[in-house]
């Protein structure tokens, strides 16, 4: 019985405790592993990049284009145009669809960096999705835009690093 007491005792201790710690601004609430790794995967989630988080093949082939178009830099004119119209021809859009999906793609690509770097880990989420005709008309779409001005190496690049992830192939460089 004098042992149940004291456990009893203690057990009202903490608590006092922790409620005191409380009040006072302290929270121990992180400590909890489970509220831990929720807040962890809320945390990748929101600060991860968009590129990574594409759920739709027309989406991801729409960013590869607009990277392809900025390789080099911005988009010129023609390039602009072209996007539009292939747009409209590859996916079977409206103009003003095809507008949104390059503000929309322009955005998303920013600089072209991320796609120049880390096409691969871009297309990895959705090569499931894509269809081989998919695979066609996107490699078509995004050779179309590089013509439009010449294409450059890094254009060339670019769609050759593409088309090896989607088509998964593996890389075909010397051994060192």
């Amino acid at each position: 019985m004098p042992y149940l007491l004291g456990l009893l005792g203690l057990i009202v201790t903490v608590l006092i405790l922790l409620s005191r710690l409380a009040d006072a601004g302290i929270d121990l609430g992180g400590l909890n592993p489970f509220l831990w790794r929720r807040r962890r995967a809320w945390r990748q989630k929101f600060e991860a990049n968009p590129l990574f988080g594409l759920d739709q093949p027309m989406d991801v082939a729409a960013v590869l284009a607009v990277g392809v178009a900025k390789a080099d830099g911005d988009m010129s004119t023609q390039q602009k145009q072209a996007l539009l119209e292939g747009f409209q021809q590859t996916f079977n859009i409206d103009i003003r669809a095809a507008e949104d999906l390059l503000s929309s793609s322009a955005h998303l690509a920013g600089d072209g960096r991320i796609l120049r770097d880390q096409v691969h880990d871009v297309v990895a989420t959705n090569k499931e999705h894509f269809s081989d005709k998919q695979i066609e008309s996107t490699l078509s779409l995004l050779k179309k835009i590089a013509a439009v001005e010449g294409a450059s190496d890094r254009q060339r690049e670019l769609i050759s690093n593409v088309e090896a992830s989607l088509r998964d192939q593996p890389s075909t460089g010397t051994w060192e």
